[in-house]
């Protein structure tokens, strides 16, 4: 790395990448791997540094067959297909992440042997597992050993030094502005090119309206993840796609947390989901798939809408209704702000995060709705529970548990934001494209800043889409040097 360079430079080098995720770790290994000076821009500081990639659950599904992972891939868009060129290099590089893996000198084993969660769809016979390091899942173990592989290479990796936006001369980047640990601003050159990999824009409240129709939504990963390599791209005149698609959860926010949690009821049933007049809105048991649930016949974003979550005392001492990191452990208030959700519930009832009332009409005033509607909605579904046959929402019988046990309790969940997947349209190439489906030169995006996927994605899609292109589009940047003013 070259510092104080000509023309005003502050530090000069062949790639920049800016993020430091599975995405951004992909592309400085493989650009650092094809020969080329790399420094790695990360946001945020040491401890919070690794994207959602470092609170997720880290794993990749095991292609063996990329002929039928690319049938999936257009069976999922589901109307929306994604451009052939870039399913064929997504399938084909998704099936050598293990291998790439490996060749680091990474442990990487079978971590959940996972069935596809769209059976019915043509290629899903493709998903047979997770992979994820060492076998396991979560744990922060995938960018662990991303990151130690970036720095055993002596790559650069300055922490606290966001990327603000790109350095354009005579109509080519050659550059960024970025804010140093310090505060004091740089100006980086990039001989080669700039790989963005700075994640989604879920936390940004702004972005989330306009783009995803969400008003009060809580984040699940990074709050890192601000939509910084959007406008980045936007300035350069990138394209955008599938900026409407996402993924998220029922789940409850936590005054004092930059994040929320994810409210999965694992060890009871006797929930109901409420719409905010009292009334039940919809199967609070349908299969979540990764952002997506089948209602009225077809795949839809779910959930959307804010609602409020009631449960029973049976419910409440059955066990956590958001599972402990001995369990799951994935999610930013979990890993990084370190928060264990009490055994049986009480710790956070007592903080008030979730109402509690010995009566349904106690509990209809906390939560403003009226009382009469609310025990008409309690009454309907434990009537259906008593018969077997859930007329509203046609809850599978197994899953109905009636709430006939007080004391009550209810929260109301905004949807949990786990990421958002739109940003700058990209080639097969990982590289950007503008409107007119131009190659923007030298600029390069990967990871949830510019996700493969248009509509539905199965489990461990996203790292593998991370991994995929973040190594292409380091790759390419280190091997293919765009045209650049005279001088420079």
């Amino acid at each position: 790395m070259s510092e104080s360079g000509s023309r005003g430079w502050d530090v000069e080098t062949d790639v920049v990448v800016v993020g430091f995720g599975a995405a951004g770790c992909s592309a400085a290994i493989a650009a650092h791997d094809a020969g080329a000076q790399v420094l790695v821009l990360e946001k945020m500081a040491a401890g919070r540094e690794g994207g959602s990639t470092r609170v997720s659950g880290a794993v990749w599904f095991e292609n063996r067959d990329p002929e039928r992972a690319a049938t999936y891939l257009r069976s999922l868009s589901a109307g929306r297909p994604v451009p052939e060129p870039v399913v064929q290099t997504w399938a084909r590089e998704t099936a050598r992440n293990t291998e790439w893996m490996q060749s680091l000198g990474i442990t990487v084993g079978l971590a959940v042997p996972a069935p596809p969660e769209y059976p019915e769809l043509e290629g899903s016979d493709v998903m047979t597992g997770w992979i994820g390091v060492d076998g396991k899942m979560g744990g922060g173990l995938l960018w662990s050993a991303l990151a130690e592989a970036v720095r055993s290479r002596g790559i650069e990796v300055r922490l606290r030094t966001p990327a603000r936006e790109l350095v354009v001369e005579d109509g080519v980047i050659t550059g960024l502005l970025a804010t140093a640990a310090d505060g004091t601003g740089l100006r980086i050159r990039a001989r080669r090119g700039i790989v963005l990999a700075t994640g989604g824009f879920e936390a940004d409240p702004g972005m989330v309206r306009d783009h995803l129709g969400l008003t009060d939504p809580v984040i699940w990963g990074s709050p890192a993840a601000t939509g910084d390599g959007h406008r980045m791209a936007l300035q350069a005149g990138a394209d955008l796609w599938h900026m409407a698609n996402m993924m998220t959860l029922p789940g409850l926010r936590a005054p004092g947390y930059e994040a929320g949690f994810y409210t999965a009821f694992p060890y009871s049933k006797a929930y109901i989901y409420l719409g905010r007049d009292g009334r039940r809105c919809c199967n609070e048991t349908v299969a979540l798939r990764h952002g997506h649930a089948r209602i009225h016949g077809s795949y839809q974003l779910f959930p959307t809408e804010p609602m409020v979550i009631l449960f029973d005392e049976s419910a409440r001492r059955a066990g956590p209704i958001v599972p402990g990191r001995d369990v799951l452990a994935v999610s930013w208030a979990q890993q990084i702000e370190g928060y264990d959700w009490s055994p049986d519930n009480t710790a956070e009832i007592d903080k008030g995060w979730i109402h509690r009332a010995g009566t349904l009409p106690e509990l209809a005033a906390l939560l403003d709705v009226d009382p009469n509607t609310l025990q008409h909605t309690v009454d309907r579904y434990n009537a259906a529970c008593a018969a077997g046959a859930d007329d509203q929402f046609s809850r599978h019988p197994r899953t109905l548990a009636p709430l006939t046990e007080a004391p009550y309790y209810a929260f109301s969940s905004a949807p949990i934001l786990a990421w958002s997947n739109g940003g700058p349209r990209r080639n097969e190439n990982a590289q950007v494209l503008d409107p007119f489906g131009e190659v923007i030169p030298a600029l390069y995006a990967a990871g949830n800043l510019s996700s493969t996927y248009s509509w539905s994605k199965d489990g461990g899609f996203h790292i593998a889409d991370a991994l995929a292109f973040g190594r292409t589009a380091g790759h390419h940047a280190a091997t293919h040097h765009p045209r650049t003013p005279s001088g420079l």
